[in-house]
């Protein structure tokens, strides 16, 4: 039975670390933006504990992105040995303190509130983070188990060359597919902005759906007893208490979700341009070819790249008659700013950096729609050029 059970703990520990850590890899830039999301709450909390002020950003939220390549190829990498039965103990303590990472990051991402999905396996399985705590200690459990039992683990081999081999060639291949997708685009696209995506029907909510159902609770004070009560919206009503003159709300009512309702896969794409004029509908609805290029932080951005995409989107007005516009959540004055650098030719309009970073994951990334449809996207570093992009759709 002890052989049974430590066998089951390590394979599914093992094929779990193995496929949480390839799914994050698929998209590591996604992964970084969530890190950096812990980071800069973390920070914040014991800026407010000790009683400072946020000076700049936190540096391990510019290394975000490093540390999510990092951790990719950690689990990975600790899965695959715990799969082979390699250096037991090395990898047993491995696991425990990657555990124990994880587990504090959704224990206090859950107590706290903080983060409302952990990006334990990506966008592909989102997980609320209750869900993900209760994964990271029934895997805490296992791992804890595996420890105790280290010496019971067998290598598949124990020839010293091939064990170095083996191990070495997990390490290379997942840090390579980590790279690769960094460097351009996830493989499996999971986000609402994939190819063949139609966006005004992902933003739109079907009649008859059904809204978030809300509870509104009152702090009450009676003004002359002192005494308190706390009351919803509807025994507010029921008990007519708001006839007694005696009794006042004090403070903001707060709002509780009760039931959530119908939530669209795109619920947050607001685009103006500099006055705040909404066009949301104008550019997303384009019934022609339109190139949008994305570029949250302009800050960042490759500008080499900006130049080229510029270029492109000169000869494809003149020649085509196709619009190209620009989309930051910079400020207009920054963008402002950056377009007379640059000599930009592309309009510029505004969003918020939370869909922009899920329409494409590279800053620049670009993407073709057609009557609402993501036609093609493409990171910076695959970006066609005018020439095939005019063959394979502008000239049919």
């Amino acid at each position: 039975m002890k052989k049974i059970a430590l066998n089951f703990a390590r394979i599914f520990v093992g094929v779990l670390f193995i496929f949480s850590g390839l799914i994050k890899a698929n998209d590591p830039l996604g992964f970084g933006y969530k890190l950096q999301e812990y980071f800069d709450e973390f920070h914040h909390i014991f800026l407010k504990f000790v009683g400072g002020t946020a000076d700049g950003s936190f540096f391990l939220s510019e290394m975000a992105t490093g540390i999510a390549i990092i951790l990719c190829v950690l689990e990975v990498v600790l899965g695959a040995l715990l799969l082979f039965g390699f250096w037991s103990k090395k990898v047993t303590w491995g696991l425990l303190g990657t555990i124990l990472f994880f587990t504090f990051l959704t224990f206090v991402s859950a107590f706290f509130k903080i983060v409302t999905s952990c990006g334990c396996f990506g966008d592909a399985i989102p997980l609320t983070p209750w869900e993900s705590f209760s994964k990271d200690v029934v895997l805490l459990v296992l791992i804890v188990y595996l420890f105790i039992h280290r010496e019971l683990i067998k290598p598949v081999t124990d020839q010293p060359g091939l064990q170095k081999g083996l191990s070495a060639g997990v390490l290379v291949l997942s840090l390579l597919f980590s790279i690769y997708t960094y460097s351009r685009l996830p493989v499996l696209d999971f986000l609402p902005y994939k190819v063949g995506a139609n966006i005004p029907e992902l933003m739109r909510i079907p009649l008859g759906a059904q809204p978030d159902e809300f509870q509104i609770m009152y702090n009450l004070t009676n003004k002359k007893t002192k005494e308190k009560k706390v009351m919803s919206d509807k025994d507010y009503l029921k008990t007519e208490i708001w006839k007694d003159e005696n009794w006042e709300i004090v403070g903001t009512p707060e709002k509780k979700l009760l039931k959530k309702g119908y939530e669209p896969k795109i619920k947050d794409l607001n685009i103006t341009d500099g006055s705040g004029t909404d066009y949301t509908k104008e550019l997303i609805e384009n019934p022609y070819y339109n190139l949008i290029i994305v570029a949250y932080n302009l800050k960042d951005t490759n500008e080499e790249e900006m130049a080229s995409l510029n270029a492109l989107s000169l000869n494809a007005a003149e020649q085509f008659n196709i619009r190209t516009v620009l989309l930051t959540s910079n400020s207009a004055q920054d963008a402002e700013a950056f377009s007379k650098k640059m000599k930009l030719f592309t309009e510029i309009f505004y969003a918020d950096a939370v869909p922009l970073k899920s329409m494409v994951r590279a800053n620049p990334g670009v993407l073709l729609l057609k009557n609402g449809v993501i036609v093609n996207k493409w990171h910076y570093n695959t970006m066609p050029s005018f020439e095939e992009l005019s063959e394979k759709y502008f000239t049919k």
